[in-house]
């Protein structure tokens, strides 16, 4: 039995999110386990590294199956690839060891948020970032990155509610990017929860056009209520696009 670990990206704005939904076609893990199975034969259900949300996007999600076929790695990306959606695309096939698991075995992620900031929206970006028309004041958004930075319970900037498992998470960096109108917003941490980062995003954007003070971060890492937060930011400006083991 070998084990394939995929790297893959796409843009998600056709799809329901990345976790297959019954029988429905909308989603990643559908699209590319009926392809896994029309290459091998096998009934196969792919591991990813986690989920994304409806009309987010990823440039370096990571899945792994098993599988019994003994066709060659660069066979198997000139397949997906052949098969796929052009909006879905492996890039890399690795055979790797047994015990390789590529959920339980995430270190670390990298997502991006891009934001549009300009009162005239981008035809060409507009599935692929969030247009916020108001004026932004990145040094004190950036002031309220750095307020995020360590160990904390991030549940109130979560969609969770009460859970059994830890909702505490380090994030070692938030930065943030300009180029013209377009802002991009970096984070890097060693787990994120449900609509986490949509969620941040949601409240950094809300100090930045001056609707929330900068305050409301240690309140909500004090009082964990997410109703204090701001609002999830939509999900076309966000890629996941890196994982790290």
């Amino acid at each position: 039995m070998r084990n394939i670990k995929l790297t893959i990206e796409y843009d998600g704005k056709r799809y329901l999110g990345w976790r297959r939904l019954g029988d429905s076609d909308k989603t990643i893990q559908g699209k590319i386990e009926s392809v896994i199975n029309q290459m091998t034969g096998e009934k196969i259900e792919i591991i990813g590294s986690g989920r994304t949300d409806a009309g987010a996007h990823a440039k370096g999600q990571v899945a792994n199956f098993k599988t019994n076929s003994e066709m060659a790695r660069g066979e198997m990306l000139s397949f997906f690839n052949r098969y796929l959606p052009g909006d879905i695309v492996v890039k890399k096939v690795e055979e790797m060891p047994e015990r390789f698991h590529a959920r339980y075995n995430v270190k670390g992620k990298q997502y991006s948020y891009y934001v549009w900031n300009d009162p005239i929206p981008t035809a060409f970006e507009r599935y692929h970032s969030f247009n916020v028309p108001e004026k932004l004041d990145v040094a004190k958004m950036q002031v309220a990155c750095d307020k995020l930075l360590g160990t904390h319970d991030f549940i109130g900037f979560s969609a969770l509610k009460k859970t059994k498992k830890s909702t505490t998470r380090t994030i070692d960096k938030i930065s943030i990017e300009q180029e013209g109108s377009m802002l991009r917003f970096i984070f890097v941490g060693n787990g994120f929860l449900h609509k986490m980062v949509r969620i941040l995003m949601g409240t950094i954007l809300a100090i930045g056009s001056g609707k929330l003070p900068l305050s409301v971060i240690d309140e909500v890492l004090e009082n964990k209520v997410r109703a204090d937060a701001g609002e999830t930011a939509p999900a076309q400006g966000l890629f996941l696009d890196e994982v790290y083991y």
